[in-house]
Protein backbone atom coordinates (compact mmCIF):
# COMPACT_ATOMS: atom_id res chain seq x y z
CA UNK A 1 0.00 0.00 0.00
CA UNK A 2 1.24 3.11 -1.07
CA UNK A 3 2.17 6.14 1.95
CA UNK A 4 4.06 9.00 2.87
CA UNK A 5 6.46 9.71 5.48
CA UNK A 6 8.88 12.34 6.93
CA UNK A 7 12.81 12.03 6.47
CA UNK A 8 15.41 14.10 8.60
CA UNK A 9 18.69 13.90 7.90
CA UNK A 10 21.26 14.88 11.65
CA UNK A 11 24.74 15.76 11.48
CA UNK A 12 25.63 13.07 14.10
CA UNK A 13 22.68 12.30 16.54
CA UNK A 14 20.32 10.48 14.38
CA UNK A 15 20.48 7.58 17.10
CA UNK A 16 20.14 10.24 19.88
CA UNK A 17 17.29 11.61 18.43
CA UNK A 18 15.00 8.67 17.50
CA UNK A 19 15.66 7.20 20.90
CA UNK A 20 13.65 10.43 22.34
CA UNK A 21 11.00 9.96 19.22
CA UNK A 22 10.74 6.63 20.76
CA UNK A 23 9.92 7.33 23.98
CA UNK A 24 7.70 10.53 23.23
CA UNK A 25 5.46 8.59 20.80
CA UNK A 26 5.84 4.60 22.60
CA UNK A 27 6.63 2.78 19.35
CA UNK A 28 9.20 0.80 18.65
CA UNK A 29 11.47 1.15 15.21
CA UNK A 30 10.53 -0.58 11.81
CA UNK A 31 12.68 -3.46 10.73
CA UNK A 32 16.52 -2.80 12.33
CA UNK A 33 18.38 0.31 12.83
CA UNK A 34 20.88 0.63 10.04
CA UNK A 35 24.56 1.31 10.23
CA UNK A 36 26.89 3.08 7.67
CA UNK A 37 29.46 0.39 8.13
CA UNK A 38 26.70 -2.11 6.93
CA UNK A 39 26.38 0.12 3.06
CA UNK A 40 28.34 -1.52 0.34
CA UNK A 41 31.27 0.87 -0.60
CA UNK A 42 31.18 1.76 -4.14
CA UNK A 43 34.08 1.92 -6.45
CA UNK A 44 35.98 4.82 -6.04
CA UNK A 45 34.86 5.56 -2.69
CA UNK A 46 37.73 6.24 -0.10
CA UNK A 47 37.25 4.24 3.29
CA UNK A 48 34.74 5.26 5.94
CA UNK A 49 36.79 6.05 9.37
CA UNK A 50 35.65 3.74 12.78
CA UNK A 51 33.94 6.98 13.76
CA UNK A 52 31.33 7.21 10.68
CA UNK A 53 30.59 3.55 10.30
CA UNK A 54 29.13 3.37 13.40
CA UNK A 55 26.61 6.16 11.95
CA UNK A 56 22.83 5.16 11.45
CA UNK A 57 21.89 5.17 7.68
CA UNK A 58 18.19 4.81 8.41
CA UNK A 59 15.69 4.35 11.19
CA UNK A 60 12.15 4.27 11.10
CA UNK A 61 9.92 4.55 13.60
CA UNK A 62 6.00 4.80 13.25
CA UNK A 63 4.41 7.70 14.83
CA UNK A 64 0.78 8.53 14.99
CA UNK A 65 -2.33 8.11 12.44
CA UNK A 66 0.04 5.48 10.47
CA UNK A 67 3.24 8.17 9.54
CA UNK A 68 6.68 7.13 9.63
CA UNK A 69 9.28 9.02 10.47
CA UNK A 70 13.00 7.95 9.38
CA UNK A 71 16.15 9.72 9.55
CA UNK A 72 19.85 8.75 8.59
CA UNK A 73 23.21 10.97 9.59
CA UNK A 74 24.68 12.90 7.06
CA UNK A 75 27.91 14.21 8.02
CA UNK A 76 30.34 16.65 6.83
CA UNK A 77 32.76 13.71 6.68
CA UNK A 78 30.92 12.13 3.83
CA UNK A 79 30.15 15.97 2.40
CA UNK A 80 26.92 16.76 3.84
CA UNK A 81 26.08 20.43 5.89
CA UNK A 82 23.51 20.02 7.47
CA UNK A 83 21.26 23.16 8.00
CA UNK A 84 17.72 24.01 8.46
CA UNK A 85 15.77 23.41 4.98
CA UNK A 86 18.25 20.73 3.86
CA UNK A 87 17.65 18.34 7.07
CA UNK A 88 13.60 17.25 5.62
CA UNK A 89 12.78 15.31 3.05
CA UNK A 90 9.18 13.91 1.66
CA UNK A 91 9.44 10.47 1.01
CA UNK A 92 6.93 8.87 -1.19
CA UNK A 93 6.48 5.11 -1.46
CA UNK A 94 4.15 4.36 -4.57
CA UNK A 95 3.12 0.69 -5.06
CA UNK A 96 4.47 0.42 -8.62
CA UNK A 97 7.84 1.58 -10.45
CA UNK A 98 5.46 3.27 -13.46
CA UNK A 99 4.01 5.26 -10.72
CA UNK A 100 7.35 6.07 -9.09
CA UNK A 101 9.01 7.10 -12.42
CA UNK A 102 5.83 9.32 -13.10
CA UNK A 103 6.06 10.95 -9.80
CA UNK A 104 10.23 11.99 -9.91
CA UNK A 105 9.70 13.16 -13.20
CA UNK A 106 7.31 15.45 -12.38
CA UNK A 107 8.82 16.42 -9.48
CA UNK A 108 12.33 17.02 -10.85
CA UNK A 109 11.42 18.81 -14.00
CA UNK A 110 12.82 22.37 -13.28
CA UNK A 111 13.79 21.61 -10.56
CA UNK A 112 17.72 19.32 -9.47
CA UNK A 113 18.38 15.90 -9.54
CA UNK A 114 20.48 14.49 -6.33
CA UNK A 115 20.09 10.71 -7.74
CA UNK A 116 17.98 9.42 -10.43
CA UNK A 117 15.61 6.28 -9.87
CA UNK A 118 17.62 3.35 -10.22
CA UNK A 119 17.36 -0.10 -7.96
CA UNK A 120 19.14 0.21 -4.48
CA UNK A 121 21.59 -2.31 -2.53
CA UNK A 122 18.84 -2.38 -0.05
CA UNK A 123 16.33 -3.63 -2.37
CA UNK A 124 14.18 -0.71 -3.52
CA UNK A 125 13.78 1.40 -6.13
CA UNK A 126 14.90 5.32 -5.26
CA UNK A 127 15.53 8.35 -6.55
CA UNK A 128 15.78 11.84 -5.03
CA UNK A 129 15.16 15.24 -6.22
CA UNK A 130 14.71 18.84 -4.96
CA UNK A 131 11.56 20.40 -6.86
CA UNK A 132 11.72 23.76 -8.50
CA UNK A 133 10.07 25.20 -5.60
CA UNK A 134 13.48 23.92 -2.92
CA UNK A 135 11.40 21.32 -1.37
CA UNK A 136 13.33 17.74 -1.15
CA UNK A 137 11.94 14.74 -2.13
CA UNK A 138 12.63 10.92 -2.29
CA UNK A 139 10.91 8.52 -4.04
CA UNK A 140 11.57 5.14 -2.95
CA UNK A 141 9.69 1.96 -4.16
CA UNK A 142 9.98 -1.73 -2.91
CA UNK A 143 7.96 -3.49 -6.34
CA UNK A 144 10.03 -4.97 -8.54
CA UNK A 145 10.53 -4.39 -12.54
Amino acid sequence: MARTSTYLNFSRNTEEAFAFYKTVFGTEFEGQLMRMGEVPRMEGQPEMSAEDAKLVMHVALPILGGHMLMGTDAPESMGFTVRFGNNLYINLEPDTRAEADRLFAALSAGGKIEMGMQDMFWGAYFGSCTDRFGVQWMVNTAAKA
